[in-house]
């Protein structure tokens, strides 16, 4: 498996993966997230152009994964990680994850954080493995407190979500 830098001709495929990975949660009676547009392309070219966007590769070269990020009050903010179904439960999202971390290290900031629904398995528990840990409420940053205010909105709270971190000096550089 290799991780690099999204091209601009696989955006489409972004959202593919995105489209496939989401399906799942129908399963759990989150047709709303099932149904859910993935990134337009505009935002993932941003993401893109700012060196923000990855992609795992394997067979061809072609992305089965991807990883999209930012910086948030000193943290990098994972704004979505999605794996293609054909590609789980192979490491994907951990090794797009670990990647994440080191450019985070390298940059300096101090750990990574994300949002997430508590009781998908592949959500809260699946992060919590990796060394990820649930935020509380005094401990989230004006910029943390940002994205869940625009998550509500989008009535992402009609099922359980948390903000989690894993700190550069928990995680060794491994995930």
């Amino acid at each position: 498996m290799r991780i690099r830098p999204a091209a601009p001709d696989e955006l489409p495929a972004l959202q593919d993966i995105e489209r496939a990975a989401g399906a799942a949660f129908r399963d759990l009676g989150m047709a709303a997230i099932a149904d859910d547009d993935p990134p337009a392309l505009d935002v993932l070219e941003s993401y893109r152009r700012a060196g923000r966007a990855w992609v795992a590769c394997a067979d061809g070269d072609r992305p089965m994964a991807y990883l999209i990020c930012e910086p948030v009050d000193g943290a990098l903010h994972i704004e979505q990680v999605s794996v293609h179904p054909d590609a789980a439960r192979r490491g994907v999202g951990r090794t797009l994850l670990a990647h994440a971390a080191d450019r985070a290290r390298a940059e300096g900031l101090t750990g990574l954080t994300l949002t997430t629904f508590t009781e998908v398995p592949w959500n809260a528990p699946y992060y919590a493995r990796l060394g990820f840990r649930t935020l509380e409420e005094t401990e989230l940053t004006p910029g943390l407190r940002k994205i869940r205010s625009h998550e509500a909105e989008l009535g992402l709270d009609q099922w359980p979500r948390a903000c989690m971190r894993r700190d550069q000096s928990l995680s060794g550089g491994q995930t």
